[in-house]
């Protein structure tokens, strides 16, 4: 008995891994944030909620689905994975996914139609990715890059304000930026993907071009952040906290070419900071006080 139940926790404990809890929790934050900054939450309670919830089990079914197909090469890229070490069966990763992207499907249902069809787009984007897209020298990270970006979009959807121009600028900021992370991070998985026999950007081109492919993109992503402030959107609290943010992302960029596992990490840190000078200065714009 005890033996069992040490196994049923181990596989609940996998089953929350392959989620990658802090990455699908971020996504809806993401979300969450994509909703303030169009709108500062002058309608759609409900509809952020829903948008929220959509957005982490999307996410988390897709991280899941990510890992069944990425099972051999995470044996040796990621053998602590919980398919490689044996907590979750494939099978069982399998289900699991669907079952989030159910939980998915029927959260985005109160949504907007723009949310919805955003989330329709993600949802078969996710199912591709791996299968169609990964493989593709740049193609699956310009998809992943997309997925994180549009996390802002569908939040700003979901409240009706699409078209608003700070989430806009946001989406692309993010998407960008991710693009470059992404690269990166291809930089450091490139072992692995060669054994399987991926054809991603740093082995197609060369490790030094995709680095410096990834430093004109972030360069865009920086020049980017700029639009709130200079369009009029938003103001002096904006840039003040959006130019440190900046800072973090070049010098994790610098720091690519010699360690790219800790550059990977440090863009997203600035990434983050970044999406919290967006909040700061649409509570700055709205006089809101928490």
């Amino acid at each position: 008995m005890a033996s069992g139940g040490r196994e049923r926790t181990a596989t609940l404990r996998g089953l929350l891994e392959l989620t990658r809890p802090g990455n699908a929790v971020a996504a809806g934050v993401l979300t969450f944030t994509g909703a303030f900054v169009a709108s500062g939450f002058g309608s759609g309670p409900i509809a952020v909620v829903a948008a929220v919830l959509a957005t982490v089990f999307a996410t988390g079914a897709g991280n899941a689905i990510n890992d069944y197909f990425d099972r051999e090469i995470d044996r040796i890229n990621r053998p602590d994975r919980p398919i490689p070490r044996g907590a979750v069966s494939p099978r069982g990763a399998l289900v699991f996914s669907v079952v989030l992207f159910l939980g998915a499907v029927v959260a985005a249902l109160v949504l907007p139609l723009a949310a919805i069809a955003i989330a329709v787009a993600n949802l078969l984007a996710l199912l591709a990715y791996t299968e169609l897209f990964k493989g593709l020298p740049g193609v699956g990270n310009v998809v992943v890059a997309y997925l994180t970006g549009s996390t802002f979009l569908f939040g700003a959807a979901a409240v009706g304000r699409l078209g608003d121009p700070a989430a806009l600028v946001l989406f692309a900021l993010a998407a960008l930026a991710t693009l470059t992370r992404e690269i990166v991070k291809d930089v450091e998985d490139i072992a692995g993907d060669r054994e399987e026999g991926l054809r991603t950007l740093p082995i197609v081109v060369g490790e030094p071009t995709a680095l410096r492919i990834g430093a004109v993109v972030l360069l865009v992503a920086v020049a980017a952040s700029a639009l709130p402030y200079v369009m009029g959107t938003f103001g002096l609290v904006y840039l003040l906290l959006v130019v440190p943010a900046d800072g973090v992302m070049l010098a994790a960029l610098r720091q690519s070419f010699d360690r790219p596992s800790i550059a990977q990490q440090r863009l997203k840190r600035g990434m983050f900071l970044a999406t919290a000078a967006f909040v700061a200065g649409r509570v700055a714009e709205t006089g809101l006080v928490f």
